[in-house]
Formats: structure tokens, C-alpha cells, sequence
């Protein structure tokens, strides 16, 4: 394949190539930072810090726990299910220094969801939040999983603030069912006796070794794991820290080691801010100010206006909700260099206005979790390219192709192809579904219909998956059909994705009722038990019939080429 197109064409300071060697493990990066960086900030959780040297002593009390007080085995399964709470980055290095697989779970799953991802994945042992432990209690013996370590919200925060903050929560917890879970541990409890446990160091993973499995739910609705290794995550981290050496007009980086203060609202447990907090700041020695619940506008705005932040992580929804408080404006923008956006497609109108209210211009990224997950990212400053993702990341090579797998020339459409050293092992127990996508010499095809301009900056410009892609997060429409159908008072249904202003898209549902009596209300409480608010549909259509085939397949593209036709006409 011929990579000229791009080969060279960096942003000033950013390096060609990046050595995803240099460590062999997740583990290594963060031990080579706690060395450089011991008592510098590492997180901010609820106002209160903890520095390299306190992460690092909490995560070796809780691995020497782990080793000491259950039968877990380096390789065996921990899922972590909680919001960005100091707790998370404490799980996940202990579990790592107890030779752990990580996986990753959304706290808002419904316990449909917890129970496929618990099985599927086989985790022995879950590390959650209180407010959730009803809906763990629901599934917990139907599953693997023989350890549970509960933790609250201020669980880690000094005295007294600990106090007020339980007692200003206490009202949530009475908004959600108790729960009955006799055998769980404290996550408190838990550290005490493991400051007192012997920690004995496992033997080193091969930086081929699983490190992290990501849930994906990929076209068939049900949700599969990247397998993502030591080295992929290693090498998404070199990659996302050359990007980030872009040297300014005076020829300095515009990123300094141990000197950042990043914003973090997307949660923990998704693979972009995973790989950018947990892995490329710690390495950096850099400070991430976590925020537990980014949709409490005005709060989130409390907890950042103390710091004189450098970069802020975000995409399109929170940016508009945080432009739109009348609040936000008293935040100080004077030392933010870098905003980056993801997930979802950034709207030039936000662009805009982001960058006239704090002075900083969104640079729009690209990836997806099979690629650990950054694939293209755009320079900083006054080097974007709004309406692309940017340039793809070192060490990573690109290419589109047609419908027979040919591939097209730079500057047509195609679906975008990625080979580089973040590219998944495979999915987890799936062979099948791996072949699908990811072939014999590395090629990853992502779904998406690309153009790669001679430039080298990247539009992707359609999705060739029905995939409805909601504020960042992936929805697939056959999941949400199969919760659907199987309401006594559906015929039929399908699901699509239509142009939302907040969101990127919304879900939209359109069903054949059996009976008359249904109503949309009734569907929505339906949907609400069963499915993560975001994959609720937002609009809901009934209809005598659907669009199908001879053979009764429905035809989802017919449902959008109507909506569009309507939006058109509008």
C-alpha cells in the first residue's frame, strides 16, 4: 500500500514514529511515573488530591488484599463499574499489580447488561458503587463472580469532608432500592486490612498478555470484548503523547511534562479517557481533575473553577451544556492550550463558540474501542482542519477501500482500514466476529466511509453500520429491537439512528403494536428498565407496517431515507 500521502506530514515537534516497546507493561508506565512524579498531584477527585505516591500506596494495599483475602490468579477477571471517583484509578492499578484483566463497565448498566458483560467476560470478582448494589444484587448469582467490594461516593476523601459529603448524598441513595448483599466488603475496609497484607509481586505479563477488555457491541447488538494488550495500550499512549509534543510559535512544546492540569469528565471506564487519563497523563506525570457526574452542570463548573486548567477532554454535548450555564464564563481560560473533542462529530457552530468563549480551539479526534482507541488526531491551535479528525497517529497506517476490498484513491471515499500497534489482539472468545473485521496482516475495517485527503487530514464523512452513535456513546439497533420485541404488545420494530442537536443523533423507534392500547409512555418506562439512558429511544413512531424485503427483513435504510426526506423539506 502506498502511505506517501501522509508519510512525514506532522504537526511541528511531533515525531514520525513512536517505540511501543519502551514499556512492557501498563504496570511499568505507571511505576517508571510514581518514580518521576511521587509527590506530584496525580488525580482530583470531589476537591480532594492524591498524589502519585498516595495512588500508588492505595493500589498496593488493595493488590495485596486481592492476593491474600480471595483464590484470584493473575489472568482471572475484575470488572470496575464505578463514575471518575478516586477510587477507579486504585482499582485498576491494584488489580493490575495482581495480574488482573481489567474490565471495564459502565455504572448505568441495567442488569440485563451487568449480567452478559459479567458472563461473557467471566470476571470473578466486581468493584462497584453503593447506589448500584440493587441492580447487582438482581444478577450476582446467576454470574462468576464470587468477590464484591462495595465503595460510596466520598469514600476517599479526608475527614470531615467525608462526612458532609455522605450526608449531602444520603438523598440519592433513598431515590434507588436498598440492596442485599451480605458477603460484600467496603472499599475502605478492604485497604485497611491490605496496608497490614503482604503484597508479593506476580510474575511480569508479556506485553502480548490481555491487559484490558473493552465492551463493544459491533452490528450484531451483542456486546463483544476487545481484547486490548499491554502493548496496544502502550503504544496508544506513545501515540497520544507524540501528538501532544507539537511545539508552538516560540519552538517549545506546547504540553509539558508535570506541568498539565487536565479536566476529565468522560468517564474512566470508556477506552478514550481510560487510555488518555490512566495512561498517557500518568506517564506524563501529569494532573487529571475528575468529574464524577458531568451531567450536574452548575457542579461541574464548581469543581473546576478553583484550577487554572491547561486541557480540557470533552465532545459536543458537554460542551454545549457548559457553554449554555451562565456560570461557566467565570472559569479561567488564561492557561488552556489544548481542547480535544471525540466520540462523536463536533458541529462547526461549537467549534466556534468554544473557541470565543475560552480562547482555545477544539481539536477533533478519531478512533474506536478496537483501537485502543485513538486512530487520527488533529494538531493543536491554529493547525485544526475543522470538519476532519485530524491526522493519524504515529505508527499507524491507513487506507480506504471499496465494497469488494480494493482499495480506492486518496481523495475518494471508502470504508477507512487501520493497521498499527493499537490494534486489538481480537474480540474475546469470538473468533468469527474477529475474521469480520480484522484480517490476517493487521487490517482493522472500522465501518466507517472515510475520504483521506492528499494532505493527510482525514474526513470521515458516513458509517457503513447502523450503528447510532448518541454523545459519544455506540447504540446498536439490534439490541435495542430484541428489548423491544419482546414486549407482549410489539408486533414489530425497528431502530434508527436521526440528526439530533444536543446529542449528535437520537434514537428513534418505530414499532407495529399488537394491540392499540400501547402507548409511547408505555414503551419508554419499558425501555428505561431495560436499557442505559442513552440508548433509550428519544423519539418513537407507531406505524400499521414497516418497510421489508420479500423476505421480511426490514429495511432500516428506507426508515432513514424518509427521515431525511423530511428533514429536507422542513
Amino acid at each position: 500500500m502506498d502511505t506517501s500521502f501522509w508519510d512525514g506530514k506532522r504537526a511541528p515537534g511531533v515525531p514520525d514514529n513512536i517505540n511501543p516497546d519502551e514499556y512492557n507493561s501498563i504496570l511499568d508506565v505507571f511505576n517508571e511515573s510514581v518514580r518521576n512524579n511521587a509527590d506530584r498531584p496525580a488525580f482530583t477527585g470531589i476537591g480532594h488530591t492524591l498524589t502519585f505516591r498516595d495512588i500508588d500506596h492505595y493500589s498496593t494495599c488493595f493488590a495485596a488484599w486481592l492476593q491474600q483475602n480471595t483464590d484470584l490468579k493473575p489472568g482471572d477477571r475484575i470488572a470496575i463499574q464505578m463514575p471518575n471517583l478516586l477510587q477507579f484509578p486504585i482499582a485498576v492499578y491494584g488489580a493490575l499489580k495482581a495480574g488482573l484483566v481489567i474490565v471495564n463497565t459502565n455504572p448505568l448498566y441495567t442488569a440485563r447488561e451487568m449480567h452478559h458483560q459479567f458472563n461473557d467476560s467471566g470476571a470473578k470478582a466486581l468493584v462497584c458503587l453503593d447506589v448500584f448494589g440493587h441492580l447487582v444484587e438482581q444478577i450476582l448469582t446467576e454470574t462468576p463472580i464470587k468477590t464484591v467490594i462495595v465503595t460510596s461516593l466520598a469514600d476517599m476523601l479526608p475527614m470531615p469532608k467525608r462526612l458532609l459529603v455522605n450526608a449531602a448524598v444520603k438523598y440519592v441513595k433513598k431515590m434507588v432500592a436498598p440492596y442485599n448483599l451480605p458477603d460484600a466488603l467496603r472499599f475502605r475496609n478492604v485497604l485497611k486490612q491490605g496496608a497490614k497484607a503482604r503484597y508479593v509481586a506476580p510474575p511480569a505479563p508479556k506485553s502480548t498478555d490481555v491487559a484490558i477488555l473493552q465492551y463493544t457491541g459491533g452490528t450484531t447488538g451483542v456486546a463483544k470484548g476487545a481484547m486490548l494488550t499491554h502493548r496496544n495500550m502502550v503504544a496508544n499512549m506513545q501515540q497520544s503523547k507524540a501528538m501532544l509534543k507539537q511545539t508552538g510559535p516560540d519552538g517549545l512544546p506546547l504540553h509539558r511534562p508535570g506541568e498539565e492540569i487536565i479536566i476529565a469528565p468522560l468517564p474512566l471506564y470508556h477506552i478514550y479517557s481510560f487510555t488518555v487519563h490512566l495512561m498517557a497523563m500518568v506517564e506524563m506525570g501529569n494532573h487529571s481533575i475528575l468529574i464524577a457526574n458531568p451531567r450536574d452542570t452548575a457542579t461541574f463548573i464548581k469543581m473546576i473553577q478553583p484550577w487554572r486548567f491547561t486541557v480540557f477532554i470533552g465532545l459536543n454535548t458537554l460542551f454545549v451544556s457548559l457553554m449554555n450555564h451562565e456560570k461557566f464564563k467565570e472559569c479561567d481560560f488564561s492557561k488552556l492550550k489544548v481542547t480535544l473533542s471525540g466520540g462523536t462529530a463536533l458541529p462547526a457552530d461549537t467549534a466556534d463558540r468554544w473557541k470565543e468563549m475560552t480562547g482555545s480551539t477544539v481539536s477533533e479526534a478519531y478512533g474506536l474501542t478496537e483501537c485502543s482507541p485513538a486512530v487520527c488526531m488533529n494538531p493543536a491551535g491554529d493547525l485544526v482542519q475543522q470538519g476532519t479528525v485530524g491526522l493519524p497517529m504515529p505508527n499507524t497506517a491507513l487506507m480506504t477501500i471499496d465494497a469488494d476490498g480494493n482499495e480506492t484513491a486518496v481523495g475518494e471515499r471508502g470504508e477507512l482500514c487501520v493497521k498499527g500497534p493499537q490494534v486489538m489482539k481480537g474480540y474475546w472468545q469470538r473468533a468469527e466476529a474477529t475474521a469480520e473485521i480484522l484480517d490476517k496482516d493487521g487490517w482493522l475495517k472500522t465501518g466507517d466511509v472515510a475520504i483521506i485527503q492528499p494532505d493527510g487530514f482525514v474526513r470521515i464523512v458516513d458509517r457503513l453500520k447502523d450503528m447510532v452513535l448518541v454523545s459519544g456513546f455506540n447504540v446498536y439497533p439490534n439490541e435495542i429491537e430484541d428489548v423491544v420485541s419482546r414486549h407482549e404488545l410489539v408486533e414489530c420494530c425497528a431502530v434508527i439512528g436521526v440528526p439530533h442537536s444536543k446529542t449528535g443523533e437520537a434514537v428513534k423507534l418505530f414499532v407495529v403494536a399488537r394491540d392499540k392500547s400501547l402507548t409511547s409512555e408505555m414503551l419508554d418506562k419499558y425501555c428505561r428498565e431495560q436499557l442505559t439512558a442513552y440508548k433509550v429511544p428519544r423519539l418513537i413512531e407507531f406505524r400499521d407496517e414497516l418497510p421489508m424485503t420479500p423476505v421480511g427483513k426490514i429495511l432500516r435504510k428506507d426508515l432513514r431515507a424518509e427521515e431525511l426526506a423530511k428533514l429536507q423539506a422542513a
